[in-house]
């Protein structure tokens, strides 16, 4: 019987027995894994394979929450903060609200029609950076790939501290707590993603699909109920908002035309998100570009009308609400509400006197609402790894990022993300209203840009295009691109006036300071390459090997590694002894000679008791006698099994080699000793190599014997 790590017997009635490595038939296999491999597994599941990267995509169904949820759950901060921005001349301005509404619905389906023509064209998944680096330059790619980080980045913090909030709603213990709330959230959603993005895709569905439902269903039953004339009045409608000092008097036009392009901006917050599946292309199932172009039409669909409907009830429903911050402007009977007036949030508000008569419809919508926000963040850890991946590719970030972990998911990008946002999040202490204020910047730097880029690529394409039809096409592309720009570029420039002074600054900045990062990494990178590239001189041999053995006391590993380095036949070979003042030179020396070493040993005094600068100088110095030379040094390691043995070994030997790595000409061989406990790593790795793990017979990696009753390898 064979037993698991954990003790449990596993059901198999003849052992296995690796023939390759010539066990015999009564010899049972252990595995032998460490507690890291144990919590890994636990944590992220069993490896994939490299070719089973097919199984990992997605169909639309999955896809949908997977990459719409940031833009559906705009629904339920979008709303909250065109009524903000309308309170600042009072009630009265919330006339103008399902205005504002419309036009953010506007902005949004031209930015979903431009979306579906990028998908088409550029299926490979690099979204607006690939549009503005192919059409645009490098610059302008530079310069989307800047924003749409930032704009990921913000996304999680957003979204996090939103939910953060509604969770200190629901529980009055969590209250003061938001920041440790989010940043919990936020690793919460960094280990799903790291198990990859169909796991992750598959976990969040349910209440993705749970809040959409819960949404139109709540707007449909009060429609219905407003239809009928018996819409009752949210909790705050019987309160006043008092103006902002300085708009107590009726608005001028310019006045009322300010207020409304603030309120807008603040309401094309439900745009964020769009660009993401653009970006994620590459994840959807054949034909990509068919089903993510379905995908963004049944976003836009959905958002538009869950904002628009959420508007118009709000309105109808008496809806009072204002910034967190200036609950004093809030009055019941002339006077103040004072602090400890509890503002929920307009979605539940909504909820409440909706299902007055039915209080679990109420929990249901803020419960699903809560969660949405925290899930709304996976749009950012489905997009934030693929254009790291693309940026490291392309030479402008790191190259760890374009690396897939043991899941298939660019697993170090998942965990920048997570790191950066949590600093966020700490930096604003989870106030959503002022993280708002940056969120939209980056989102349209980057839609306008690749509006920008479309339209020349319809351009430079119809130039060479003869069919009629497809001309047709093209030109009915182009002028959805050309309408996208001109509407995404109005609400920038609006932006950029309205909220700069009020926190895009920051995203400017931020924008700015990634900007110059990867400009500075492909800097790098290009001067790494220029250096390495090989040319005649690299084979030229040195005219001479100068070879030292360092010598620490007579042992095996010494002797090991002198003979190591006689074997290479250097033109000097000498062992090196630093003398640090104690009194095991002389009997070092005496054991050399006793033993007939045929080596010369040469001492380096060190007064001052250092190891590591007297080799580093004597071979410096070799190497200045014969520039064309070489200097080999050999250094004795011991390898140990167990971790606590590093710290007790080698360290020397480390602070040396690091050393040596900076000077020119030397080069640092290790000679390692395997000590007995060094069988436990071997044993390990070698237990790993020959474990049958689960669906290896399906994929013909392992056989059956004709008896059925062995698998082996």
């Amino acid at each position: 019987m064979i037993t698991t790590c954990t003790g449990e017997p596993y059901p198999r009635r003849t052992p296995l027995r690796p023939r390759s490595l010539g066990w015999g038939a009564g010899r049972v296999p252990f595995r032998l894994v460490s507690v890291g491999d144990v919590s890994k597994r636990i944590l992220l599941g069993r490896k994939l394979r490299s070719s089973q990267l097919g199984e990992t995509l997605l169909p639309k169904r999955i896809a949908l929450p997977v990459f719409a949820s940031d833009a559906l759950s705009s629904v339920a901060y979008a709303p909250d903060e065109v009524f903000i921005m309308l309170s600042l001349a009072g009630a009265s301005a919330y006339v103008w609200s399902w205005k504002v509404a419309l036009a953010v619905a506007l902005v949004m389906a031209v930015v979903v029609a431009s979306y579906r023509q990028t998908v088409h064209a550029y299926p490979s998944g690099g979204g607006d950076y690939e549009v503005a680096t192919v059409n645009l330059g490098r610059t302008a790619g530079m310069t989307v790939g800047s924003a749409l980080l930032v704009d990921y980045v913000l996304t999680v913090a957003v979204s996090i501290s939103s939910g953060a909030q509604y969770a200190a709603a629901a529980i009055p213990s969590l209250v003061g707590h938001e920041p440790t709330v989010a940043a919990v959230a936020v690793l919460g959603l960094m280990a799903m993603n790291l198990r990859g993005i169909r796991e992750s895709g598959r976990f969040f569905a349910v209440p993705t699909y749970a809040f959409m439902v819960a949404i139109i269903g709540m707007c449909a039953f009060g429609l219905v109920r407003l239809a009928l004339g018996d819409l009752p009045e949210v909790e705050s409608a019987g309160l006043t908002i008092e103006p902002e000092p300085g708009l107590e008097e009726p608005l001028t036009t310019i006045g009322l035309l300010i207020l409304l392009a603030r309120a807008f901006s603040s309401g094309c917050a439900a745009l964020t998100g769009v660009e993401a599946i653009s970006n994620g292309v590459p994840a959807f199932r054949r034909p990509k570009s068919r089903n993510a172009a379905t995908t963004l039409l049944l976003l836009g669909m959905i958002a538009i009308t869950m904002m628009v409907s959420v508007i118009v009830l709000a309105r109808q429903m008496g809806i009072r609400y204002v910034d967190p911050h200036d609950l004093h402007r809030l009055t019941r009977d002339g006077e103040p509400v004072g602090p400890d007036y509890e503002q929920h949030a307009v979605i539940a508000q909504i909820a409440r006197a909706v299902f007055q008569e039915f209080s679990p419809a109420f929990y249901v919508v803020v419960t699903v609402t809560g969660i949405i926000l925290v899930l709304a963040a996976n749009t950012a850890f489905n997009g934030f790894p693929v254009l790291g991946s693309i940026l490291a590719k392309d030479g402008l970030a790191p190259r760890a990022l374009g690396s897939r972990g043991d899941r298939l998911a660019y697993s170090n990008g998942i965990v920048a993300l997570a790191v950066m946002a949590i600093v966020l999040i700490y930096v604003f202490d989870a106030e959503t209203t002022r993280l708002i204020q940056l969120y939209i910047v980056g989102v349209f730097v980057s839609f306008n840009l690749s509006q920008l880029g479309m339209i020349r690529h319809w351009t430079r394409a119809l130039e060479t295009e003869r069919d009629p039809a497809e001309r047709r096409r093209m030109m009915r592309s182009r002028m959805i691109n050309a309408v996208g720009l001109a509407l995404t570029a109005v609400v920038l420039v609006i932006i950029m006036l309205t909220k700069f002074l009020a926190g895009a600054w920051i995203t400017v900045l931020a924008m700015g300071f990634f900007f110059l990062l990867m400009k500075s990494i492909r800097q790098h990178y290009d001067r790494v390459a220029d250096e390495l590239a090989a040319d005649e001189e690299d084979k030229a041999l040195p005219t001479r090997v100068h070879a030292i053995v360092l010598v620490s006391k007579l042992h095996k590993p010494t002797l090991r590694a002198l003979a190591f380095a006689k074997a290479t036949r250097p033109n000097v070979l000498e062992g090196v002894y630093v003398d640090d003042g104690t009194d095991t030179t002389a009997r070092l020396l005496a054991d050399w000679d006793e033993r007939r070493i045929d080596v010369p040993l040469k001492v380096l005094h060190s007064p001052y008791r250092e190891l590591v600068r007297p080799v580093v100088e004597y071979a410096t110095e070799i190497r200045k006698a014969n520039p064309r030379g070489v200097v080999a040094v050999y250094i004795p390691e011991y390898v140990v099994g167990r971790w606590w043995e590093q710290l007790l070994h080698n360290q020397t030997a480390l602070r040396l080699k690091g050393r040596l790595l900076f000077t020119p000409g030397v080069m640092v061989t290790s000679v390692p000793y395997q000590l007995r406990s060094s069988e436990i790593a071997r044993e390990r790795v070698r237990r790993e190599a020959t474990r049958v793990r689960p669906g290896d017979l399906r994929r013909g990696q392992v056989q059956r014997r004709p008896d059925d009753r062995e698998v082996k390898r």
